[in-house]
């Protein structure tokens, strides 16, 4: 009996010596992991295929089969092993494996003896999915990234780029499939509870979301949380005004921006955004004016759109008197003062050849209008050369402006712009 038990033991002990023997070349692997060194690197990949082969053994021996360390051990180097294989087919056995391997072990190991291991396996298994997850990615699979992204999001659900990761590709999978977008909205909303740096365009990517899910209501209000909450994100501003005056919500904004205008006077940039939102009424009244079948109506939208454009440009004033050198303000300024002048002109040149008093009166009235306009046009190619959007008001002012003692220079001072914008690359040159 003696002997027969000496037998068992020894067995027992084998087994056990493959465990023993896989743990220690895997944290041999574990220290070598990453190294350039020629030799080191050779060595680290014999020491995790030698636990590989120790774990192989153990796993299937019934003494160390269900042991919570020969299961956690078997997760955290086949999901090493599956991380520096780069071919697919290959390193998706090995990711499987190490998935089952880790399930298992968190079922095993009630005491938390392999909290460590665990936790390596499950980084491990993260960065694979991360990995292909970018790939799918980057090759406009957007549903394979997102399931990709989700599993590395599970395993790291605090995880910042994780949660963006996933809510990033659920919005692009959304394109083909629309069940997505909740899922893309689910995501960026738990992003919003964690301190990601870049949660104001994340505001912004949620009203694209919500605006391709037909759902302007929620467009809306989560513009308006991301506006409280970074007031300065211009590009949210934005949004939101453009999203109001699309609803017919503009009096909604002009009363929060008049609001935080009166908490705060000397903000340049909320004195912008209250010009701003002028002017793309008076912008949309002028489209509407346009498509306007009856005299009466164009009459009335153009009415509002040049009340409009003087609202704006009074704001933008204000914003130019707390900043003389805001580039934004003197172009914007320059383009409502010069709005009215082009409608005035263009409608001018419409006139037959028989009213030509009523003609001259329009184009001494454009001129007069275009004249208020210049000196911010031109502050704002000097404050930015580049700005085709500048380059391109200043021209338009010369080829409106009628006066015949400066023709030609006016005619010579245009000309020299379009060089100037056809010279900064518009893709096409400029008529």
């Amino acid at each position: 009996m003696t002997c027969l038990l000496g037998l068992a033991s020894a067995a027992t002990f084998a087994q056990k010596g493959e465990l023993n023997n896989a743990q220690s070349e895997y944290d041999t692997y574990a220290s070598l992991r990453g190294q350039k060194v020629a030799a080191l690197a050779s060595k680290a990949n014999a020491s995790i295929q030698n636990a590989k082969t120790s774990i192989d053994k153990a796993s299937t021996n019934e003494k160390t089969a269900n042991l919570p360390a020969t299961s956690a051990l078997k997760a955290a180097i086949y999901s090493s092993l599956a991380v520096d294989d780069t071919v697919a087919t290959t390193s998706a056995p090995l990711f499987a494996a190490a998935d089952d391997a880790v399930k298992k072990a968190k079922e095993l190991d009630i005491k938390g003896e392999n909290k460590k291991l665990i936790e390596a396996a499950n980084l491990n298994l993260a960065q694979y999915k991360l990995t292909a997850g970018v790939k799918d990615y980057q090759n406009k699979k957007y549903e394979d990234a997102y399931k990709e992204f989700d599993y590395y999001r599970t395993v790291l659900p605090e995880d910042t780029n994780a949660i963006y990761y996933t809510a990033l590709s659920a919005a692009n999978a959304g394109d083909k499939d629309p069940k997505y977008y909740p899922l893309a909205i689910s995501n960026y909303t738990k992003l919003l509870t964690t301190k990601y740096s870049g949660n104001a365009r994340v505001y912004l990517d949620m009203t694209s979301i919500y605006l391709l899910a037909k759902d302007t209501t929620n467009a809306l209000k989560i513009a308006g949380e991301g506006v409280a909450k970074y007031p300065a994100f211009s590009d949210l501003r934005k949004r939101e005004i453009e999203m109001a005056l699309q609803s017919g919500k503009q009096t909604e904004v002009l009363g929060k921006i008049q609001s935080a205008i009166a908490n705060d006077p000397k903000n340049k940039e909320l004195q912008y955004y209250l010009a701003l939102t002028y002017s793309q009424v008076a912008d949309a009244a002028n489209s509407r004016a346009e498509k306007a079948k009856d005299d009466a109506t164009k009459t009335k939208e153009h009415a509002v759109a040049l009340e409009n454009y003087g609202k704006a440009a009074d704001a933008y004033k204000k914003a130019i008197e707390i900043d003389p050198a805001y580039f934004e303000a003197n172009m914007n300024l320059g383009y409502v003062l010069m709005r009215p002048a082009l409608d005035i002109f263009n409608a001018a040149n419409k006139l037959p050849a028989s009213k030509q008093k009523e003609y001259d009166v329009a184009i001494a009235k454009s001129n007069a209008q275009l004249d208020l306009a210049k000196p911010y046009l031109q502050k704002a190619v000097d404050l930015n050369a580049k700005s085709i959007d500048a380059l391109t008001n200043l021209r338009n002012y010369y080829r409106a402006k009628l006066d015949p003692p400066h023709a030609a220079e006016n005619k010579a001072k245009a000309n020299e712009l379009k060089q100037q914008i056809d010279a900064l690359g518009t893709g096409a040159p400029v008529k």
